[in-house]
């Protein structure tokens, strides 16, 4: 059974109109369909503005829906009130991209730990400080950490006070947005080793909000590439990164930073293939066509429907 399915969701938000105008819409998420599994790790992938965090937010019901459903454990999302509504926020837990701004900076960390233990009642009160203890030392961090501020540590630290935040409550779903994009290289590859430490222990699973590919490709199971607030291709992890189907997979993979040896000094390439069109005026057809170098005629007409190819789903008109 999947944890969480997400069911043909979109979020458009209005923009200002001139008087007598009619009202234009950013398609910010238009008709996104996944399934997270138990005990996984699924990714969310893509260039920035393509939608990828306000799906991380439409799961978590910071953000109403304009259409669309979202199930976790079988229940519709939108439905949900009251207790109903405490258990979901217990269950799923969101760990943001920049530390320091989703950190009071006016209460200690010990007082940031303990506060979903009391709301939850998760532990009697002569126990939580424990528990605070326990989860910093999880996370890497000591009790010294206690007594502290936010201000008081680097941005790893920071970070890693979030995920013991987020593990407060033993959540069985984290989205991890962005995450690591705030931090220094040699962070990262710290963050990135606990999350998945955590994954072993914990059998949580994420949905992983990412532009790296190098992080996707070493932490996730399953990946969905998203374009103007599409999905354009969804696979198992290793199998898209070992032969891409969509044209903009090809593109993005081929656009990481690649290191090559030169005589005796090291360049960093990058290909390029135009710029992304505003999420304002999608193009007709094919959102990618603009850019695409395997343009037919039918791309400028006709959106491709994600369908199944090859063991995975694509939306080209080539498959």
């Amino acid at each position: 059974m999947s944890l969480l399915i997400v069911d043909s969701i979109k979020k458009y938000f209005p923009m200002k109109s001139s008087f007598g105008k009619p009202q234009n819409w950013v398609k910010a998420v238009d008709g996104v369909s996944f399934k997270v599994n138990k005990d996984s790790v699924f990714a969310v992938v893509g260039e920035s503005g393509c939608g990828k965090s306000t799906v991380a937010r439409l799961i978590l019901k910071l953000l109403s829906l304009t259409d669309g459903r979202i199930f976790f454990k079988g229940e519709d999302i939108l439905s949900i009130k009251g207790e109903e509504l405490k258990k979901f926020r217990r269950s799923v837990q969101i760990v943001f991209q920049d530390p320091f701004a989703s950190l009071n900076p006016r209460m200690r960390v010990v007082d940031t730990l303990s506060e979903p233990f009391k709301i939850h009642r998760i532990a009697a009160k002569h126990q939580i400080k424990d528990r605070v203890v326990g989860l910093l030392e999880k996370v890497g961090l000591g009790a010294d950490a206690l007594n502290k501020y936010p201000h008081e540590f680097s941005g790893g630290q920071r970070q890693r006070i979030c995920i013991a935040r987020a593990l407060t409550v033993s959540p069985e779903l984290i989205v991890a947005d962005e995450p690591l994009s705030a931090l220094d290289v040699s962070i990262q590859a710290q963050i990135l080793n606990l999350l998945q430490d955590i994954k072993k222990e914990t059998a949580i699973s994420i949905v992983f909000i990412s532009h790296d590919l190098k992080v996707v490709h070493y932490l996730s199971d399953e990946v969905a590439v998203m374009y103007l607030g599409k999905i354009v291709e969804t696979g198992e992890t290793e199998e898209l990164f070992k032969s891409p189907k969509h044209p903009y997979t090809k593109l993005l993979l081929a656009s990481a930073p690649k290191i090559r040896v030169k005589g005796q000094g090291l360049r960093v390439k990058s290909e390029e293939s135009g710029d992304v069109p505003s999420p304002i005026t999608i193009p007709n057809g094919c959102p990618f066509h603009p850019r695409c170098p395997e343009r037919m005629d039918i791309c400028d007409k006709t959106v491709p429907e994600l369908k199944e190819s090859g063991g995975r789903l694509v939306s080209c008109h080539l498959y």
